[in-house]
Parts: structure tokens; sequence; C-alpha cells
């Protein structure tokens, strides 16, 4: 991804900077950000969390010379890695458009599976997105 919800947050909230973890990247991580360079500033990847993936995110993330990590991935980040700065956990809720527009969800979903289909009708959900 070139921008995620925790990159925007990061953003909106005033973040004095956003660290670009490549430099600190290690095994899998940097693997990852070799085969997509297209992944956006300041986003650590996380393309699954198998045991060695586990240990380059938390060796990535403690690596990284930052004050706080704002996560953006569905999973708890903190029950996966031991990480030496805080992690926090951003999330938005997606609502259906009274105009009648997509939401990020039905766009999601149909590329996925090829239609939208709505667990129940006007159900609002919150949803974490991933970061990369």
């Amino acid at each position: 991804m070139k921008i995620g919800a925790a990159s925007v947050a990061a953003r909106r909230f005033g973040a004095a900077e956003i660290v670009d973890p490549r430099p600190f990247a290690v095994g899998t991580i940097a693997a990852t950000y070799r085969k997509y360079p297209d992944i956006g500033e300041g986003i650590l990847p996380a393309m699954g969390y198998g045991e060695e993936q586990k240990r380059d995110l938390e060796a990535t993330i403690n690596a990284v010379s930052a004050d706080v990590v704002l996560s953006g991935t569905p999973i708890d980040l903190e029950r996966v890695v031991r990480s030496n700065k805080p992690i926090v956990r951003v999330t938005y809720e997606l609502s259906p458009r009274e105009n009648g527009a997509r939401t990020l969800e039905e766009v999601i979903v149909e590329n996925l599976f090829g239609s939208f289909r709505r667990s129940s009708p006007g159900r609002r959900e919150s949803h974490s997105v991933q970061v990369g």
C-alpha cells in the first residue's frame, strides 16, 4: 500500500516526523520491501505472522528510532511482538453514504470476491486497516 490508516492518522494529528523503517528492516521485512518497492513512506509491511516474520517485524520495530508506532493492522500487534516503544492501534469506521457512493468496504470486497455482500442491512462496522 502507498498509504494506510496509520499514516493518515499520523499526518492528521500532527506527527513531528514519519520515520521510514526501510533502513532498519531485516529478513522477511527487508525482502518484502524489495518485492514491493512502491510501499508508501513510513509504512512497515506485515505480510503474515509466521514465526520468522514475527521475529523480523519485532527486530525492525525495535530498531526504528521513533517515539511511538501507529498500527493499522487488524490484529493487536502488541500480542504478536514485544516492542521497546508504545504501539497505538489506528482504526476507522465505514458507514454507507446517503448519496449512493460506494464505501471503501464495498470496493475492497468487490475487488476480492466480485460483488459486495453486506452481512446485515444498514449495519455499521468498525474496521482496522493494515498499513503496508
